[in-house]
């Protein structure tokens, strides 16, 4: 037996994103969003709304980097999405984040999340609130890499459970992408 929900924004696993923007005076400022993914091959899409600090600085510059919140960062993660840029021009010193300017775009880099996907905007729909932005580079620092690829043991990224209010991690290998199910033809 099923229990309906009706419509609601639930799927596992939804990425804990930390979008990372400067403003007009060149400060850099940082939300946790948990409604984005991959739209298209390179594209990412957001549902933002459109009275954060954030929005404002994308109506400035459409450039913005998004990093993988992770295990080790979760509270400072939770804390930027908590506080507004607006009434808390200090919430990345208080979340313990440092920044450096992303190579391809004109947007922070958190030195302390170690993968970054950097990202110029490409629309926004004020009343859909949904951000479209093209993919421009990623890096991902040296520490999470095995082989030359990203490995997500050492990432330990973490997920929204959008049902619980909470968040969870999601590094654990279970099978082979397009291998697996190979078994069964």
């Amino acid at each position: 037996m099923r229990k309906n929900f009706g419509a609601k924004p639930w799927t596992y696993p939804q990425p804990v994103f930390i979008i990372a923007t400067y403003d007009e005076n060149g400060k850099a400022n940082a939300m946790n969003v948990a409604w984005g993914g991959i739209s298209c091959d390179t594209e990412v899409c957001i549902c933002m709304g459109d009275n954060h600090k954030t929005t404002e600085n994308l109506r400035k510059n459409p450039d913005f980097t998004i990093s993988m919140a992770d295990v080790a960062h979760m509270a400072a993660c939770d804390y930027v999405g908590i506080a507004s840029g607006k009434d808390t021009p200090d919430k990345m010193e208080k979340a313990g984040f440092t920044t450096t300017k992303a190579e391809c775009v004109n947007a922070p880099i958190i030195n302390e999340l170690p993968m970054t996907l950097e990202c110029r905007m490409t629309s926004y729909d004020e009343e859909t609130c949904h951000l479209f932005a093209d993919i421009i580079n990623i890096s991902a620092d040296e520490s999470i890499l095995t082989d030359g690829k990203i490995d997500p043991a050492k990432l330990r990224p973490i997920a929204f459970d959008p049902v619980n209010n909470a968040y969870l991690e999601c590094s654990v290998k279970v099978g082979n992408a397009f291998k697996d199910g190979l078994a069964l033809r």
